[in-house]
């Protein structure tokens, strides 16, 4: 059987994929880093139109800075369109929704009046980091607490219904005390949202009981806002101190994650020899982690 020849396009393709999606050769490194350069630049892009001196003396070099930038991410989002096998496993995908928000501001401004404020939303592209920085190794530390969220989420749900109900109550009960003294309660809405800032001990000020009764009810709330914050806190707590004793007592035999060299993906299939993403062989786990340990 004859092999087949790969044409210039295929081969640039390839080529082009292991620059964008790898991170193991000296090209696809060199990539991460300029990538990482135009984050930061755009970044700090954002940060000085924001402030009026900086804009109006260097509006024009600011625009110029955030059009090329604008216009190599665009590139850059094209060329993994163009050199991933499945494009919609990319368009679809969380990096994929946040690379085109990132530049679409830039071009709705040409039919769109006032959309350039949008442009604050390039600040998203710092959540690439994790990918560019390899951060996600760390994602079975992020599994743990996911699934602590994810088994106190009933207990969540019924603290935050029982702090709107008080909520509710006191802020009804408010409005009845400080009505007709001027003290800002002019709404039984406006009470409640006067209840939620005491309760979470923010206060802004903009409201405060005028009467003795309801500055005493005031105190009271403070009292109970210190104790109520600490009680989501606490239920987390101890759903994910749960879940490292069931680590631990099973032994805490886990699956090492091991990364693609050809699209950097974690796979923890236990005996998955190649990529589930991308089919790549991938690299032999260390011998000095054996899938059980035991006293001797």
């Amino acid at each position: 059987m004859k092999e087949k020849i790969k044409s210039k396009y295929e081969i640039w393709k390839q080529q082009t994929h292991i620059i964008i999606y790898g991170v193991n050769t000296p090209a696809g490194r060199l990539f991460d880093i300029i990538i990482l350069v135009l984050i930061i630049l755009s970044i700090f892009v954002v940060m000085f139109e924001s402030v009026a001196e900086i804009d109006i003396k260097y509006h024009k070099l600011l625009m110029i800075s955030e059009w090329v930038i604008t216009i190599l991410f665009t590139i850059e989002y094209i060329l993994r369109i163009i050199t991933i096998r499945k494009p919609w496993s990319y368009i679809r995908s969380f990096y994929g929704i946040i690379d085109l928000i990132a530049i679409l501001p830039m071009y709705l401004s040409f039919f769109f009046i006032n959309t350039h404020v949008l442009a604050t939303i390039r600040s998203l592209r710092l959540l690439r980091l994790f990918r560019i920085l390899q951060l996600m190794r760390f994602i079975g530390e992020a599994s743990q607490l996911q699934d602590a969220l994810k088994a106190s989420r009933a207990k969540i749900v019924v603290f935050l219904y029982t702090v709107l109900i008080i909520s509710v109550v006191i802020g009804s009960l408010m409005f009845i005390i400080e009505q007709g003294h001027n003290s800002g309660f002019t709404s039984v809405p406006r009470s409640i949202y006067w209840t939620i800032v005491t309760l979470t001990t923010v206060g802004y000020g903009d409201i405060a009981p005028q009467t003795e009764l309801g500055q005493f009810i005031a105190v009271l709330i403070m009292i109970l806002g210190y104790g109520i914050i600490a009680v989501p806190t606490g239920i987390v707590t101890v759903e994910y101190a749960k879940s490292q004793r069931e680590k631990v007592n099973s032994g805490g035999s886990e699956t090492p994650a091991l990364l693609c060299p050809q699209c950097n993906t974690s796979n923890t299939v236990r005996g998955a020899n190649f990529c589930y993403h991308c089919g790549t062989p991938l690299p032999t786990p260390p011998a000095d982690l054996p899938e059980n340990k035991t006293d001797t």
